[in-house]
């Protein structure tokens, strides 16, 4: 029984596992396993302690908060790094297609510029030889 440890200290009380130090009225009594937190009737998160005397539920509370908030914004952040590397490799994988379909249509301008000036320097060849009776 929790009960026994009231008025002693937080130590011998919280060697059961089952039992919750109140430190301002110095009772030792049963962990209400019902509730997840004591009830403020029976001990102040502040005055709490369960499972180790230098940790009062209230600063249990907080620290937990916080640790679960930091997690949450790096799990977000995370995500968000993810989406825009996924993005920019996307953009970079596009980006040399628009630049090999450009690059092939520039050869086949050029190719067919120099199709052009061969046929232009045959027939002026052709018509030079003509000119001076070599063909």
């Amino acid at each position: 029984d929790c009960r026994q440890y009231t008025n002693r200290s937080c130590e011998e009380c919280l060697k059961n596992v089952t039992c919750l130090w109140c430190a301002s009225s110095r009772r030792c009594v049963e962990y209400p396993v019902r509730r997840i937190l004591p009830p403020a009737e029976l001990c102040e998160l502040r005055s709490a302690r369960w499972g180790v005397c230098w940790v009062n539920f209230e600063a249990l509370i907080i620290a937990m908060s916080v640790v679960g908030g930091t997690i949450l914004i790096m799990l977000g952040v995370c995500c968000c790094c993810c989406c825009c590397k996924k993005k920019s490799k996307k953009q970079v994988s596009e980006g040399p297609d628009k630049d090999d379909e450009r690059a092939a249509r520039e050869r086949e301008k050029r190719r067919v510029r120099q199709e052009e000036r061969r046929a232009e320097m045959k027939s002026r060849h052709d018509e030079i030889r003509r000119k001076y009776g070599t063909v």
